[in-house]
């Protein structure tokens, strides 16, 4: 039996070239997701709650992962977000970073403050914040606009860099009547821009707009000029892009939202359903205003 050229390699479905490396990208940072937005780039984001498909998403090109409390739904079979622990949380994100660290992975971490964790004082937000950025997280997130600015600022003077989140805040979602459209009509769209800018100020580098009206997250995209829009059924005009991992592979346990796409019905495979959400991202296929528009 002759041997395999040192130049191929071998399966047991013929003899394939060797695969070339993939170009190694620089840690993702504030300053590299600034730079990207600026020159025009989407901003990609995914979920991630274990070290497998943290590693996987690296891969596939996602600039940002966020280990959601929404893994108290995809993950433990919730029917909320609130029933999610900070001892959760850390432990996903502890999962999530072991995984990009052995895939020697670039990603920028971004973990959420899960409910009850913030809202007794600036002070338990600051104990709560250090436990998920000791557990390898590089940003925290929370919810809610108004209440929250003071608590954005104490975390970011001491050196806790923070993404908010406005819009429909799922850890409040009894409270707003459901899982509804938010910032439809003048005064709605006002109260959140007023929060949005209040947010930037107290130094928030992000900002995730999740089911706000496109033309409302468009224009909160340009008065921000500072703080990076991460939309989530609200448009494409913001700086980048967030889903649910298991919404966008079509495996989650209730019905996917409108806004969702299933990238894994023509990829093939996990990391060739990843690559095609950044793609569709970056080329501005996705989201499809048309098709999702409030």
């Amino acid at each position: 039996m002759s041997a395999i050229p040192a130049t191929t390699t071998g399966t047991p479905y013929g003899t394939l070239p060797p695969a070339s490396p993939l170009p190694r990208r620089k840690p993702i940072s504030l300053p590299r997701l600034t730079q990207m937005r600026a020159e025009g780039e989407k901003i990609t984001m995914l979920t991630a709650y274990d070290a497998t498909f943290a590693a996987v998403a690296d891969a596939a090109g996602v600039e940002c992962i966020l280990v959601g409390d929404s893994l108290g739904m995809v993950c433990q079979g919730l029917h909320s977000t609130v029933g999610v622990s900070l001892q959760t949380m850390a432990y996903h994100t502890e999962s999530v970073t072991r995984g990009l660290h052995r895939a020697q992975g670039t990603a920028w971490v971004i973990a959420d403050l899960p409910y009850g964790s913030y809202q007794e004082s600036r002070e338990q937000a600051l104990r709560s914040a250090s436990v998920l950025m000791q557990a390898g997280a590089h940003m925290v997130k929370l919810e809610g606009g108004g209440w929250t600015a003071p608590t954005v600022d104490f975390l970011v003077e001491r050196g806790i860099p923070v993404c908010a989140h406005l819009g429909l805040t799922p850890q409040t979602v009894h409270a707003l009547g459901g899982y509804r459209v938010q910032g439809r009509g003048d005064a709605q769209a006002a109260e959140l821009r007023h929060h949005a800018l209040q947010l930037q100020d107290a130094g928030a580098s992000m900002l995730v707009l999740e089911m706000v009206p496109a033309q409302l997250s468009a224009s909160l995209t340009q008065e921000l000029t500072h703080c990076h829009t991460i939309g989530i059924g609200a448009g494409k005009g913001t700086a980048g892009q967030v889903l649910v991992l298991h919404d966008m592979l079509g495996v989650n346990l209730g019905k996917n939202p409108k806004f969702v796409h299933d990238f894994m019905q023509d990829a093939g495979s996990v990391k060739g359903a990843i690559e095609a959400y950044v793609q569709a991202v970056k080329n501005g296929s996705f989201p499809d205003d048309a098709l999702h528009a409030w």
